[in-house]
């Protein structure tokens, strides 16, 4: 990762890349992201997961918030299944979009955002599993 996180405390900075949760202490109930709550503890999620749902997002959002550097391009955001825990919604990357399945296997990534230099940040994305399997 040569870009620092978009935000703090949302996945690893280190290998293995995870996305980070939070484990509710006393239900057990696990939630995306890690709260920033005492009731909660830092949990890895699994990296690999299973395409649940996703669209292709074709024209630009409304800006402000939206901030693009350059021409708007269509990208793909979908909700991926983590075995044992629960259901992410995310960007993909590396993919065809009319490659795109339900059942897709995929795998936990990082993709750049922003303009290249001082405002350039990762964020993290799932991508098709290079080996087709969905286990952690």
């Amino acid at each position: 990762m040569s870009n620092p996180p978009v935000a703090a405390n949302l996945f690893t900075t280190h290998a293995p890349l995870r996305l980070l949760g939070g484990r509710h202490r006393q239900s057990g109930r696990i939630v995306f992201p890690l709260p920033d709550d005492p009731a909660y503890e830092s949990i890895e999620l699994p990296s690999r997961g299973i395409l649940w749902s996703f669209t292709i997002q074709r024209f630009a959002p409304k800006s402000p918030p939206y901030r693009a550097a350059g021409a708007f391009l269509p990208f793909a955001v979908g909700y991926v299944e983590l075995p044992g825990a629960l259901i992410v919604e995310s960007r993909l990357t590396d993919v065809d979009f009319e490659h795109l399945h339900v059942g897709m296997p995929m795998q936990l990534t990082t993709v750049q955002i922003g303009a290249a230099g001082a405002e350039a940040r990762e964020a993290y994305a799932f991508r098709p599993s290079a080996d087709g399997d969905a286990a952690p």
